[in-house]
């Protein structure tokens, strides 16, 4: 074997040497750079604020007909239980027993109702929700921020606001997604709040 083979030889094994040396090193450092993402996981996906067809006139159905969506982002059951929904003058509604199932949404009615899965009721008489500005916050158990929808100054006649914003009637038609379990209407709920 001529001496120009075996230097060649060695200098290509150097630098596959070499380049696994600075792979293992740069390996650290491009995973830190991939990290998760870091939204909530569980969101306010849509908010009506202002009961569609016509004036706020506290019935149950127009009550009912303002609600706020929350959707679980992630592949896992999320427990609400303690979770609180308040708006911006301190009005909360706080999760009993409630689990929210892997990609599901629940809507929560202001009015009175029979909790389902898909369908949560605050049972109040009047409006939470402020027609013209207000902020829906969503707190978890240990009182920790997870999220917060606003809206205010938008374009008049639109009262919905939809995280999504898809730009379909879905929320006009009633349609709706389904999970979670059964949520159990205790006494842990702001009743005193109610009014």
């Amino acid at each position: 074997m001529s001496a120009s083979v075996v230097s060649a030889r060695r200098l290509a094994a150097a630098g596959l040497a070499a380049a696994a040396v600075v792979g293992a090193v740069a390996l650290p450092a491009s995973a830190a750079d991939h990290s998760r993402d870091e939204r909530p996981k569980v969101e306010i996906s849509a908010v009506q604020y202002d009961a569609p067809g016509g004036r706020d006139d506290r019935s149950n159905r127009s009550l009912n007909r303002e609600w706020v969506e929350l959707t679980n982002t992630t592949r896992h059951g999320i427990n609400l239980d303690g979770w609180r929904l308040s708006n911006r003058d301190g009005r909360v509604y706080t999760f009993d027993d409630y689990r929210l199932a892997p990609r599901a949404t629940v809507r929560i009615h202001t009015g009175e109702g029979r909790d389902t899965r898909s369908d949560l009721f605050q049972d109040r008489r009047r409006e939470v929700w402020d027609n013209r500005a207000d902020t829906a916050t969503l707190r978890n158990d240990r009182n920790r921020f997870v999220d917060a929808q606003s809206w205010g100054g938008r374009h008049h006649g639109d009262d919905r606001y939809d995280r999504r914003d898809r730009g379909d009637d879905r929320y006009d038609r009633g349609d709706r997604h389904h999970g979670g379990d059964r949520h159990d209407r205790g006494d842990r709920r702001d009743r005193g709040d109610r009014d």
